[in-house]
This record gives C-alpha cells, structure tokens and sequence, in this order.
C-alpha cells in the first residue's frame, strides 16, 4: 500500500534505545542502542527481521544510543548514516564498518531514499554533535526528540504537527532531586545540555501538537528518576490542562526499555 508507514519504539529508555521505520521500499533503524541479540527478539517480537532492515541512522554517539551499531551494521551490511563529529566520538567504539557502508548524514540536512524523506536537526546535549531525524512517507511525518536540554524553535518547527512524535520524558525533577545520583550527574540532566523532564516534554508538546497528530511516545525515561504511570499522568494532566484532548484527538503511548511498542501504521 501506498499509506503503509510504519514505526515501532523497539525500545526506549535509559538503558537503550532503538526505533524502527518501515516504508514499502525501506526499513530502517534510528539507533541501535542494546545488543544485537537483544535487537534482533525485539524485531522479531513485531514480526520483521534485521535481515530487512537497509538503513541505520545514528543519533550520537553515547552508548545506549550505539552498543549495537557495528555488530548489526556487519552481520547485516546495513548503511549506516550519522553527521562528520559523531563519525569521528563512534571511532573505536563500534569496530570496524566497512569504508562503503558510511554515510554522512550533515546536520540540518534532508535526503532522499525513494519513498522515504529523512531531515536531520542539531539538538543540546553533551556529545560531540548529536541530531535527531523526522522521517517523511505520502505526506505524513514521524517525527523524533529525546537527549535534549531544550527545545529549539528550530526543532519545534520540525515536531510541528507531524502525525506520530517520540517526545522525551526523561524524568520527573523531585525524583532526580532526592534521588542517589552525585550532584554533577543531576546537574547535567537538568542542564541545557541535559534531557527533558517530564514537564519539560508535556510543555513542548502543547506548543506543537496539532489537528495530524494522532500519536505521542513518551521516550528516554530513565530507570532511576522516573517510572512510566507517573511520566503519563504528569504529561497528560499537563496537555490537558492545554484544552488537548488526550485519548480522543490523539493517543498519548508509553515506550519500555526492554519490549517493542505495536507496530503502527501512521
């Protein structure tokens, strides 16, 4: 089918993330950030196989964005794309990937892949050059944010009523707080170079949510400072309390770190 757009948080969270992309003429990772066994049942979990899968795009270059990106870029000879900085902090952490498999995907850049449009938007966060990725197909947007201190206007413009968002929720602020990490460590998440709180995300979506959004994940929740049912109830209370009608104008989904979310047509 020519609508046939679609996309599965494999998984999401701060000890690993992958997101999955298909499109009648491409499948695609965005990140490969567990094992490539852990990779491989997630997949299968959805019914689709790595052995499909042509394309990678890579975030930055921290580790629960990448563990898995050689292993799969060899075993299954994808292509695998990321900006010139993130290129050069993956160096030594991936292994070897063969010359004729890199790709340079420059920042705030589109390119084209048949029937698959891919933009790229620089965002704060404390890696060499990290970007995230909107994903375009028959005129419907994915549209994807996580590890980031703020939102851009740039970036808003990007997640602007696309059909399907990954907004993060990183954590909730009280939690972090009182919470067992050194104080440099909260420093940086709540820095500008940090992540979204749970806050944070909600108030970024009520600036873009619009009449084609009909999915929002809630992503990159970390396993220390947040948990899922508060992460929801605070970002639904939040959008509500915006007149944004969650659960009847758009559904409001969870992601986990270690299970797939439905593979959704957009």
């Amino acid at each position: 089918m020519a609508d046939d757009f679609k996309v599965s948080m494999l998984a999401s969270g701060s000890s690993g993330n992958v997101t999955y992309i298909e499109t009648p003429e491409h499948k695609v990772l965005v990140d490969a950030g567990l094992s490539g066994k852990k990779i491989e049942s997630l997949m299968q979990s959805i019914g689709r196989s790595l052995t499909d899968v042509d394309k990678m795009f890579i975030t930055h270059e921290h580790t629960d964005h990448l563990k898995g990106v050689g292993v799969l870029a060899r075993k299954y000879k994808m292509e695998v794309y990321a900006n010139e900085g993130t290129w050069a902090a993956m160096d030594g952490k991936v292994g070897v990937i063969p010359e004729d498999q890199k790709r340079i995907f420059a920042p705030n850049s589109t390119q084209l892949f048949d029937d698959l449009d891919v933009e790229s938007y620089q965002v704060s966060h404390d890696a060499a050059d990290p970007q995230f990725y909107a994903f375009h197909h028959n005129n419907k947007t994915f549209a994807m944010l996580t590890d980031t201190g703020y939102v851009s206007e740039r970036v808003a413009a990007m997640l602007r009523n696309a059909d399907a968002i990954l907004m993060e929720a990183n954590h909730d602020v009280e939690m972090l707080r009182y919470g067992s990490y050194a104080w440099s460590l909260k420093q940086r998440i709540l820095g500008d170079e940090g992540h979204l709180s749970n806050d944070d995300g909600a108030e970024n979506l009520a600036q873009v949510i619009g009449q084609r959004t009909k999915q929002i994940y809630l992503g990159h929740l970390s396993q220390e400072n947040n948990q899922i049912p508060l992460a929801h109830l605070t970002v639904e209370q939040i959008l509500q309390a915006y007149d944004l009608n969650v659960g009847r104008d758009f559904a409001l989904l969870d992601t986990h770190p270690d299970r797939a979310t439905v593979l959704t047509q957009l």
